[in-house]
């Protein structure tokens, strides 16, 4: 069985991974839809290596008769035109953060909870979580079935393509300017991006959060348990690609680093790469263009009673959007739940 696939947001960097990764995992398609807005209609996008694609105009489509609906165009666009699509019959997967915390809407990572698929019918919406997120939580939801996770305490390494291409333009430009002695305002970031961190991504919250840090509490108790305590700090660093979490964890039950490594190796969308040694572990350069969230640098932290540490890495326009997304239309595939909406 064969669908129809619109990809929304097709020219940006999301869609465009979203058009890749359905071709490189051969996605069941009969007919794949490009859509952006008005400015970008006619403009051409790969799908595959053979196939280009005409970007339609998202604000005219009709999606009856479309199967899924992947999209990615900014939450206010989804806003508008997910829930159109949802109405003619498109199952539609979200990656924005329009319809994250809807509780009528499952936020799915489908090696964590899958069966959260199953109510998608009440609005005929699945969101995306944020990327930061999606990778913690697919380390984390093995060592939590295991051992019962009580706190999490995170700081993130995020890399300028979170913030689309204009921010990793402004990476590039700064970097070079840098090396010339030229100077320009920053205009993607608060601060310069080359060659500095900057601890401020989303807005601030009355309570001296950002709205990042907001989203990894709260889609996490979502996905993963709502018992679960979670206090995040986001960076940003000059990184093109991946982002980088340094997570630390205390359990209900007693851990050993051992038995967590073991356990790791074993679990779906995991590499486990950890050798004490230099190099011994997987860096943001490493991970791009892979679909696995690789975990290393697992330890045991013995200021709490049952704490572990480790650092995790993966490619957030793969992993952290992109295949995510397609991993969710794979696998209500296989729970037959799109069995009614193939053509």
């Amino acid at each position: 069985m064969a669908y129809r696939v619109a990809v929304v947001g097709a020219t940006g960097a999301v869609g465009r991974e979203m058009l890749k990764t359905l071709a490189e995992r051969n996605f069941p398609v009969s007919e794949v839809a490009a859509l952006a807005s008005g400015r970008s209609t006619g403009a051409e996008v790969s799908f595959g290596e053979k196939q280009v694609l005409k970007v339609k105009n998202l604000e005219t489509f009709d999606f009856t008769g479309w199967d899924i609906g992947l999209f990615s165009p900014g939450a206010s666009v989804s806003a508008v035109h997910a829930p159109r699509a949802a109405s003619q019959g498109c199952v539609v997967i979200d990656n924005t953060s329009q319809f994250r915390m809807d509780q009528d809407v499952p936020l799915v990572v489908p090696e964590v909870n899958p069966q959260d698929l199953r109510w998608f019918g009440k609005r005929n919406i699945i969101a995306n979580p944020n990327c930061s997120t999606i990778q913690m939580v697919v380390a984390l939801k093995p060592l939590h079935d295991e051992f019962k996770i009580k706190r999490v305490v995170v700081s993130t390494y995020q890399s300028v393509s979170g913030a689309g291409k204009e921010a990793m333009d402004e990476l590039f430009n700064h970097t070079k300017s840098s090396f010339v002695h030229e100077q320009s305002p920053p205009e993607q970031f608060t601060k310069e991006i080359a060659f500095n961190c900057i601890p401020h991504i989303d807005k601030f919250m009355d309570d001296g959060s950002t709205k990042e840090e907001w989203k990894m509490v709260v889609e996490t108790k979502k996905i993963l348990d709502p018992a679960i305590a979670v206090h995040a700090t986001c960076v940003r660093v000059p990184v093109f690609i991946g982002h980088g979490e340094a997570v630390n964890v205390e359990f209900e039950k007693p851990v050993a680093a051992g038995e967590a490594r073991a356990l790791l190796r074993e679990s779906a969308g995991i590499e486990v790469v950890d050798v004490r040694e230099d190099g011994g572990y997987v860096t943001q350069l490493e991970c791009q263009g892979e679909d696995a969230v690789f975990v290393s640098r697992i330890r045991k932290d013995p200021t709490v009673e049952h704490g572990l540490s480790f650092w995790c890495v993966s490619d957030n326009l793969r992993k952290g959007a992109a295949l995510n997304a397609v991993q969710i239309a794979e696998t209500m595939i296989a729970m037959n739940l799109l069995a009614k909406k193939a053509a």
